[in-house]
């Protein structure tokens, strides 16, 4: 099956690729026709991205990439919940946010007992074996 591709051609040359409108052989970013709905798709993800950076340092939200991070998300998410009037949805956001955080506690209690049996056998996460390669493994 040929997948049809944005006529659009890039200064070097190649064509933009990505997938057309069906009245015109171009995609939503370089359509005439669309430049309205571009424009106002930017602005809304500028406005999006302004919002999620004042979230962010109002709640001092660094972002997914560590435990800690996590847990941070969590703690919010923890005291929200327990700040909304006595219902059902409370009951429930707050019984998934204890869920989450036993994960959470659990996975990071592997990591720290996975790290000291890697300490305490000389192996780490340097893909070398502990036995240096001797076994054949």
């Amino acid at each position: 099956m040929v997948r049809r591709r944005c006529a659009f051609e890039k200064t070097d040359g190649r064509l933009c690729g990505a997938p057309p409108g069906r009245e015109s052989g171009l995609c939503f970013w370089h359509d005439p026709g669309k430049a309205e709905d571009l424009a106002e798709a930017q602005r809304l993800g500028g406005i999006r991205r302004k919002r999620e950076r004042t979230i962010a340092a109002a709640y001092e939200f660094k972002g997914l990439a560590s435990i800690e991070d996590i847990r941070r998300l969590l703690e919010i998410a923890a005291t929200d919940a327990l700040s909304l009037d006595l219902s059902i949805a409370k009951v429930r956001a707050v019984i998934a946010v204890a869920a989450a955080a036993a994960k959470l506690l659990e996975t990071g209690e592997l990591e720290e007992r996975i790290a000291a049996l890697e300490d305490a056998t000389g192996s780490g996460r340097t893909g070398e074996p502990p036995d240096g390669g001797l076994l054949g493994g």
